[in-house]
């Protein structure tokens, strides 16, 4: 069982700025910018490159909700604006294997990323 799984199921506590049927939204606790949130589905689905046909319409939520909760913090601006980072596999940067999206914000965030 992954951490974000122990995180859905109440096991482990996190700072939750949102939550519906299908996903969860907390702050990361190693954040690397001022906001840095992570949205998870509460279906676990390893990586993005793992994801299904049927799971057309989770993947779609989890993007309408990091939009949502970017409207929600006051982000969703050109003044303001946001990342949202989906990391696939080890050189991918992935360090949960359970799919989930960072939101980030609150500095100029540079391109390329690191």
């Amino acid at each position: 069982m992954t951490i974000f799984e122990k995180i859905v199921a109440g096991e482990i506590p996190a700072d939750i700025v949102h939550e519906d049927d299908l996903c969860l939204a907390f702050r990361d606790v190693n954040p690397q910018a001022p906001t840095h949130i992570l949205i998870i589905p509460k279906k676990c689905i390893a990586r993005i490159g793992e994801a299904l046909p049927e799971d057309q319409a989770l993947l779609g939520h989890l993007l309408l909700t990091a939009g949502k909760i970017a409207d929600d913090l006051e982000l969703n601006n050109p003044e303001q604006g946001f990342r949202l980072v989906i990391n696939n596999g080890k050189n991918g940067g992935e360090s949960v294997p359970h799919l989930h999206i960072h939101l980030l914000a609150g500095r100029s965030l540079e391109w390329p990323p690191g």
